[in-house]
């Protein structure tokens, strides 16, 4: 009897052990570190950096939340508030030093690894007009009417930061209509312009968002509103998966070709991913990021906003696609739907053409971020 008990408090003790060990090893962690630890970071043009950094303060200074963004890397908006007022009375030649002297680097770990893929993306164009024709047939649609958007923390706090997106159907929420519902059948929304080709339409829509050349000569920007709530499954993936494109072609450039050259196919292959990014016009210097900003080419980071808050500070150390160090100052200020992990990140190359997006849609690399998290601050931890 005693060394069945015995036996039994053995197994207790194990599986608490275990319990305790399984509850210490979080996906996701910060490691402080040093200055000294970032790669040429005293080669940094912190004159380009100030500028999007005060960019940064105009959302964070006008937020009444408590954290910036709701991201597992907390950091407290007050904190950040004191720093962006300070900010603006420190001349580029002294930037380096007041962010060596107000923030602290924490290395970022995602499963063990500090190591994660960092792509990247631009702003695309296309040609489109405001009224359709027989060359503009192509719908770029507004957000829909009948799309509703649900945080599942405007109901109970200790939710997870989820948002739910669907309409309304008998009083129930059901989940939006399909790429190949939309393509099919059309949507309840505003018809913002009519576009020449639906292929360009597609990449516009990976990108997020498009500069509109329309017939007059005259240009417009198209921004990103929203997106129908499905999973996204890269068009890459869906091709080299049945075999239609060589794995050397899979860039953004080597797809777009291939999906002009098999227009038959195209439709089919892109209604594979579900998810449908509705857009709107604007009017700003830039294409507008999830955080409400206009992206800044070499600054602007799209990262996965459940681990890395919007609008934060990080210190990149990745190659572009022609193996050449990256090694900066980037700012968390969107979102994607490929970009999933807490060492993941979408390098916001610019705009322009085929050139730019050769550039763009050819870079895969390996890398590691740090965020730099302001000093002192109770929730940097």
């Amino acid at each position: 009897m005693l060394k069945r008990l015995v036996l039994i408090l053995l197994l207790f003790l194990s599986l608490s052990c275990s319990e305790k060990k399984e509850e210490e090893i979080k996906p996701f962690r910060l490691e402080a570190t040093s200055f000294s630890d970032l790669s040429d970071f005293e080669n940094e043009d912190f004159s380009k950096v100030r500028e999007v950094f005060i960019k940064n303060c105009q959302v964070i200074e006008n937020t009444a939340k408590e954290f910036i963004g709701e991201g597992e890397a907390q950091i407290k908006v007050a904190d950040y508030k004191k720093l962006c007022h300070a900010a603006r009375g420190v001349p580029a030649s002294e930037f380096k030093e007041f962010i060596k002297q107000n923030f602290v680097p924490y290395k970022v770990f995602y499963e063990g690894s500090a190591t994660g893929k960092f792509t990247s993306y631009y702003e695309a164009e296309i040609r489109a007009s405001y009224t359709p024709d027989a060359k503009y047939k192509y719908a770029i649609y507004g957000l829909p009417q009948d799309l509703v958007e649900v945080n599942l923390r405007d109901f109970d706090a200790s939710l997870p930061a989820k948002k739910l997106v669907g309409r309304v159907v008998a009083n129930k929420l059901v989940p939006y209509y399909t790429r190949a519902e939309i393509h099919q059948n059309g949507v309840n929304a505003p018809t913002i312009l009519w576009g020449d080709s639906d292929i360009d339409i597609y990449i516009m829509q990976i990108q997020g968002s498009a500069v509109a050349k329309l017939p007059n000569g005259t240009e417009v920007r198209i921004s990103y509103a929203g997106n129908n709530g499905r999973p996204f499954k890269g068009i890459g993936s869906i091709l080299l998966s049945k075999g239609l494109l060589p794995s050397g072609q899979a860039s953004m450039g080597g797809i777009k070709k291939w999906l002009k050259a098999n227009p038959d196919l195209a439709t089919t292959n892109m209604n594979e991913n579900e998810r449908y990014i509705f857009h709107r016009l604007s009017n700003v210097e830039g294409p507008i990021g999830a955080y409400g900003l206009p992206l800044t080419a070499g600054r602007s980071l799209a990262v996965d906003q459940h681990f890395i808050p919007l609008g934060s500070m990080l210190w990149l150390e990745t190659t572009d696609p022609d193996k050449n160090a990256i090694n900066k100052i980037v700012f968390a200020q969107d979102i994607g739907g490929a970009i999933k992990g807490g060492v993941r990140g979408d390098y916001f190359w610019g705009s322009g053409g085929d050139d730019v997006l050769d550039k763009a849609g050819r870079m895969n690399s390996s890398g590691r971020y740090f965020l730099l998290l302001p000093k002192n601050s109770e929730n940097n931890k």
